[in-house]
């Protein structure tokens, strides 16, 4: 079966331009003014060359059904240079994913997390070092003296102390989030509060609980009020029911020997909504992209942005997850929702998410104001190795096949609906 595919290139001329409050954490690292230093333009005639590559290697992911539907765009100076999309919202029927088709972000949700906290602290709800035992009554841990000292950038800045994932398989048995995080204080801890990384998804969300307690409001709804709604992320939303109320939306999909199965989304991250519960298209996550990368200072202002990228805890075994990684990082750290990584000598802006049946990957170069998300509906490695090849043609680095998608095909499941012919958009 042939996918479908379309590209839409914007912004007529590549040599784009584009313009250019709270208070850091003493426990966030405040190191990263080259995040937001001085705007350096990246040369034409490489993001034309990028664009052109990227097109050619989203054909032939289409032409390997080596997806069930993905959708992607690049985004420099404030503007949508690129989009893409390949196959389909639900293969059993047919229907084609598209820019505004709806998919599950997983864990890119953090960032909105983060975002939000940092308005309220701008607001004076509540600060950044605010300790969580004196806003959560329930909030313990084993070494109670250290919980004593835990505080809201503990948190969203995954050094609470516990081992990674905590109690991750337990919330996938469908325990209830307010019950496991309530037994935080059973749980052996790996290192000292804010002395060590440790990825969480349970703990990240008592962030939600924070929101509450200071502001009498839900989380999810002073996401929508703070950051969706000025945005204009309109297909935007949190949980499952929103999901599914899309008039377009992804459905996750399982690879069989009869091609890509549509399944039922799992119910279970939406459960810890500040970690992993947002849904949005790719024309949103166009606009939380310019956003992040300083042009909607309206809303997400440049001092607020530089502490969300600030470098904090060091995670060291980012460096050897993938072969991208060993090959182009050189540093790696957790910041406030995000991952603060040195790609090939430049500061890069990322975070990736998974959840049953969907990938995400987002990812920025602040000083060129460059940047690619991606997000598809179906497991399987090959789509994430494609955003790491735009970045090292967009900076002129060595031509890897980090996808593995130009050698000789590789078996893959064969959807079972009739070939469609490639569609493309230009403008």
């Amino acid at each position: 079966m042939q996918f479908r595919k379309s590209f839409l290139l914007v912004a007529g001329a590549l040599g784009l331009a584009c313009t250019p409050v709270c208070a850091a954490p003493a426990s966030v690292g405040t190191g990263s003014s080259a995040t937001h230093s001085a705007r350096q333009e990246l040369p034409p005639v490489r993001v034309k060359r990028a664009l052109d590559d990227y097109r050619v290697w989203l054909n032939r992911l289409g032409e390997r059904d080596a997806v069930a539907g993905l959708v992607t765009a690049v985004v420099i100076d404030d503007k949508v240079v690129f989009e893409g999309t390949v196959g389909y919202a639900d293969a059993a029927t047919g229907q084609p994913v598209t820019p505004n088709t709806v998919f599950r972000l997983a864990s890119l949700s953090k960032a909105f997390a983060t975002a939000l906290t940092g308005l309220l602290v701008d607001d004076g709800k509540l600060s950044w070092d605010t300790r969580l035992v004196d806003v959560l009554p329930y909030f313990k841990l084993k070494d109670m003296d250290a919980a004593d000292h835990a505080t809201v950038s503990d948190i969203l800045g995954q050094k609470l102390g516990l081992p990674r994932n905590t109690y991750d398989s337990m919330l996938e048995d469908d325990i209830p989030y307010e019950e496991l995080v309530r037994k935080l204080d059973e749980v052996n801890m790996t290192c000292g509060v804010g002395q060590c990384y440790g990825y969480q998804n349970v703990a990240f969300g008592m962030i939600g609980d924070v929101v509450l307690a200071r502001t009498g409001d839900f989380f999810y709804h002073q996401v929508e009020k703070r950051i969706f709604y000025p945005l204009g992320m309109a297909t935007a939303s949190y949980g499952r029911a929103a999901l599914e109320s899309s008039k377009s939306w992804a459905r996750p999909h399982r690879a069989s020997k009869h091609g890509w199965i549509p399944f039922e989304p799992n119910e279970t991250y939406y459960r810890v909504a500040p970690a992993a519960g947002v849904n949005a298209s790719l024309r949103d996550m166009e606009k939380w992209l310019i956003a992040q990368m300083g042009g909607r200072q309206d809303v997400l202002p440049k001092k607020l942005l530089t502490v969300l990228h600030a470098p904090g805890v060091a995670t060291p075994s980012e460096l050897r997850a993938t072969a991208w990684r060993r090959a182009r990082l050189t540093d790696a750290h957790y910041a406030l929702g995000w991952r603060v990584y040195e790609y090939g000598g430049e500061t890069l802006i990322y975070h990736a998410g998974a959840v049953a049946g969907y990938r995400t990957m987002i990812g920025f170069f602040p000083k060129y104001h460059a940047g690619v998300v991606t997000m598809w509906n179906s497991t399987g490695p090959t789509p994430s190795g494609l955003m790491p090849m735009v970045f090292d043609d967009l900076l002129g680095l060595p031509h890897v096949d980090w996808a593995d998608i130009e050698g000789a095909p590789k078996p893959h499941p064969k959807p079972h609906r009739r070939r469609r012919s490639a569609r493309h958009h230009r403008t």
